[in-house]
């Protein structure tokens, strides 16, 4: 039996389990769909977290949902990863706003649609965190991806999402803009593994944000807005993972091969 390697064939065919967590984030999503999974679904979900692991990212993910692969919305709101001491994740809005696809992800609404992730903005240490999403279809108008509150003066806000290009804040109050093109797909995220600088990750580059970090605001963090529903967006996520720092080019490799899969898994 072959194990998963990034740009390399699986050779797996039959679903067995090789890694527990993956196997009990399964059988949970099975349970809220009411039906099992296609078997290249799941090797796919395997390979995703013992891949996660060979890299030594996975400890640093604290919050994760795939937004993709599930059969239901309720498959897909199943978190892959979960602390004890967070809520699970739960949507807001228009029930009927939210668009779910098995193969490309959830869109929200734009107007009222967000997840509550259950995960606070102070869980993770100052200096060592990270906020991912995977875009599959970007917004169509300015509006966040993931965040909190952005008007807090003088806290550390966590905030990306589009404005004409890709802007971001991380742990600190002053926005960053002009980081990359609004049509951004594929991951974007933020880590900080520094009190003088982040990393923002799009378009598979990775950009040095100089930008001193601050006391980290106390609220949830936010998907498809910030602030807990404020400036939602239309756009389409796949994944989304909050934590502490970790290699977002690993990460991004790990994801990216993770939706290709279960693009393809999916008749």
């Amino acid at each position: 039996m072959t194990i998963y390697v990034p740009g390399k064939v699986t050779l797996r065919q039959t679903w067995q389990p090789m890694d527990p967590d993956a196997a009990a984030y399964i059988t949970a999503v099975e349970t809220a769909d009411g039906q099992a999974l296609e078997e290249k679904v799941k090797i796919a979900i395997d390979n995703f977290v013992l891949g996660c692991k060979a890299d030594g990212i996975w400890n640093a993910i604290k919050a994760s949902c795939i937004l993709a692969g599930a059969r239901t919305l309720a498959g897909a709101l199943v978190p892959l990863v979960k602390q004890p001491a967070d809520s699970a994740p739960t949507r807001f809005g228009t029930e009927g706003g939210w668009n779910y696809n098995r193969e490309t992800g959830l869109q929200g609404n734009g107007t009222d649609n967000y997840i509550n992730s259950g995960r606070n903005n102070n869980a993770d240490p100052q200096n060592s965190n990270h906020n991912a999403v995977y875009v599959k279809t970007a917004a169509s108008s300015t509006s966040a991806y993931m965040g909190v509150s952005a008007s807090t003066t003088g806290s550390g806000v966590n905030n990306f999402g589009v404005a004409g290009t890709i802007f971001a804040r991380q742990r600190n109050t002053t926005g960053i803009s002009n980081l990359g093109s609004a049509n951004a797909v594929g991951l974007l995220a933020t880590n900080r593994s520094s009190p003088s600088f982040y990393v923002l990750r799009a378009e598979k580059q990775s950009k040095t944000v100089s930008q001193v970090s601050q006391i980290p605001f106390s609220e949830d963090l936010s998907v498809f807005a910030s602030g807990l529903g404020g400036f939602p967006t239309d756009a389409r996520l796949s994944f989304y993972s909050i934590g502490e720092s970790l290699d977002l080019a690993l990460l991004d490799a790990r994801v990216t091969d993770l939706i290709n899969a279960i693009g393809v898994a999916i008749p």
